[in-house]
């Protein structure tokens, strides 16, 4: 009999991130999956299925399909939600903790922006790193005027830590992807 490995990790995410996972996971059930079920059907019913393409890239696009609906329905069901713009007692309301946007001072003086994010929100083009990160790990639980030693693969860095709001996260939603089986929903009149 093989035990559990531990209690699983909290996925700490947005209320935007979580919705758009939700609504990735939605699109693959309601439309992606069904498109792809009927290409494969298709592809099945011309015959010879060791040499058929269209059977064989479907099937393949199929369990990669199923692999993600899994994923993210284990992250959905592991979400921890954490609103950004919800009330913090005043001892905490100027501490790093997730959520947080920081304003920070590298050792040249150069100042950086990050937001706290979770792991499934990443957007370092916007400075949104993972609570996981080494930044972000480095940054957890400190306030304006701490000084913080980064330890990052191959580099020490020191930092300043200069302002901690907790204000709205702006996180792109859930996009169609290009090239996706699925065809837009037509409305009828």
């Amino acid at each position: 009999m093989r035990e559990e490995a531990g209690p699983a990790v909290k996925n700490y995410i947005t209320p935007a991130g979580l919705q758009r996972l939700k609504d990735e996971r939605s699109f693959l059930l309601s439309r992606e999956r069904p498109a792809v079920v009927e290409v494969v059907a298709w592809a099945a019913s011309n015959g010879d299925r060791s040499e058929n393409a269209d059977y064989l890239y479907g099937k393949r696009r199929l369990n990669q399909i199923d692999s993600r609906i899994r994923f993210l329905t284990k992250r959905i069901d592991a979400a921890v939600v954490v609103d950004p713009t919800a009330r913090r007692p005043a001892s905490v309301a100027t501490r790093v903790f997730f959520g947080a946007t920081v304003t920070y001072k590298d050792a040249s003086g150069l100042e950086h922006v990050v937001s706290i994010v979770g792991i499934d929100e990443v957007d370092l083009d916007r400075g949104y790193i993972s609570w996981r990160s080494p930044l972000g790990n480095t940054l957890m639980k400190s306030c304006p005027g701490d000084r913080v030693k980064l330890l990052a693969p191959g580099k020490t860095e020191h930092l300043e830590i200069i302002e901690v709001e907790y204000a709205p996260i702006p996180m792109d939603p859930f996009r169609e992807p290009l090239g996706a089986e699925s065809k837009p929903k037509v409305e009828r009149s």
